[in-house]
């Protein structure tokens, strides 16, 4: 069972070179700097709304 998923951005070259100079001064590749992001943003979301339930699909 494969839990992950794709997601593609488009972006201009100059945020592109500047999120990557940001992403390895933390010491991350960039998609390991969204994905910290992603989390960063769902975590505040739910400390401030609660938790987010999913329905499953099938």
């Amino acid at each position: 069972m494969n839990d992950r998923t794709h997601l593609s951005i488009r972006m201009n070259t100059e945020l592109h070179d500047k999120f990557q100079y940001v992403a390895a001064y933390e010491g991350r590749s960039m998609s390991g700097q969204i994905l910290y992001l992603m989390l960063t943003a769902v975590r505040e979301f739910e400390k401030e709304h609660g938790p987010i339930v999913l329905e499953k699909t099938e």
